[in-house]
């Protein structure tokens, strides 16, 4: 199988399986004397962890990482980057193989059994393999190290829709989003989600969801107008994650309802001497270039394909079958999908961030101040 690795100056390599003895990656292209312990990488795989609460999978994963390679400790004893390639590795524990053996010649409607075994000729059953969401740990440990290169950068995620249940964006609050097992900004929405994935879980289904990631104190200048354009990435990113199948940038499908007077993000000239955005239709990205304004991305993740309701199905002997998955499943894989889009957002940043400097230096933050 190829295509492990992705980013260009910030490279991540992800192997393992589901059901393996472990997981991990390898991240290429840190610069050195960056500080990096476990710890630094831990709180981040906790927030995607599963058995948290009743609406994500019972697998009980600790995800505990380990720094293999790639840190050394200072002159002042603290372990940093030494350049050199960062081996990242969590070991599986309690994996359970057995809750696949009914399922291991059928293929899971709306799930990926089929393309792989059309495509390899043999599949991993147990739990997925390497088709599996829990290959995202790794990237989340990626993204660890990728919040650490872009100085001042902050990227945070949040769970916006499931199901036909929006938030009310006048009552966005962080620190909601934080403490609650649903990664919400709506306090009171979280509640209604609550109510209705409590509902889809009793009938053994699933259901799908909208996660926004932004990202604040990004430079002006990431990106390239053509074929390295900075949403572009972003959406190639997002849409490499499990059960993603849409992903927008800023007003995105929206903008298609908008005349050219509402969707333009009109200019003024800030106190500080600086131009000012009165509005960010576009997401902090213009021309595939970042703007210096907030970055904005949201995307679509499908409803969970193992439910324990029956569906029509064929196996791979060609025979017509019904399949019912047991185990344990997330009934809205949505919810841990926000760290995951988080790690992505970071990646990609961190990778453009280096881009940028490898290829102009250290700019001025805007064209003024050029002379």
């Amino acid at each position: 199988m190829s295509h492990n690795t992705f980013g260009h100056l910030f490279r991540v390599t992800t192997f393992g399986e589901s059901h393996g003895v472990a997981l991990g990656c390898v991240v290429d292209g840190c610069p050195p004397g960056i500080a990096l312990t476990p710890a630094d990488i831990q709180p981040w795989l906790d927030k995607r962890r599963p058995g948290q609460s009743r609406f994500t999978t019972q697998r009980r994963e600790p995800d505990t990482v380990k720094i293999l390679s790639g840190t050394f400790p200072d002159e002042s004893g603290q372990d940093v980057t030494t350049g050199t390639p960062i081996a990242l590795l969590i070991e599986n524990v309690d994996a359970r193989s057995k809750d696949y053996s009914e399922i291991k010649d059928a293929y899971r409607p709306g799930h990926a059994d089929y393309t792989y075994d059309a495509k390899y000729g043999l599949r991993d059953y147990r739990g997925g393999g390497r088709q599996s969401a829990r290959e995202t740990a790794a990237r989340v440990a990626a993204g660890a190290i990728a919040r650490r290169i872009v100085p001042g950068m902050v990227v945070r995620g949040a769970l916006i829709q499931i199901g036909p249940h929006t938030i009310d964006r006048s009552r966005w609050d962080w620190h909601n989003v934080a403490e609650g097992p649903l990664f919400c900004p709506d306090v009171r929405a979280e509640q209604q989600f609550s109510d209705f994935l409590d509902d889809v879980r009793k009938r053994g289904s699933s259901v799908g969801a909208v996660i926004e990631v932004i990202a604040e104190n990004i430079p002006t200048g990431l990106g390239a107008p053509v074929y390295g354009k900075l949403d572009a990435d972003l959406a190639g990113a997002l849409m490499s994650i499990n059960a993603v199948k849409g992903v927008e940038i800023g007003d995105g499908f929206a903008t298609a309802t908008m005349t050219g007077e509402e969707n333009a993000d009109e200019m003024r000239m800030g106190n500080d001497g600086r131009p000012r955005f009165l509005s960010n239709h576009a997401g902090g990205i213009l021309g595939g270039i970042s703007t210096g304004q907030t970055i904005v991305a949201r995307f679509a993740v499908k409803p969970t394909s193992s439910i324990l309701n029956p569906r029509l199905t064929v196996d791979r002997y060609g025979n017509e079958t019904e399949i019912v998955t047991k185990g344990r499943h997330d009934p809205c894989v949505g919810i841990r999908a926000v760290p995951i889009g988080e790690a992505m957002v970071a990646c990609v940043l961190a990778d453009h961030y280096l881009r940028n400097r490898a290829q102009v230096g250290e700019p001025p933050a805007w064209p003024f101040e050029k002379t």
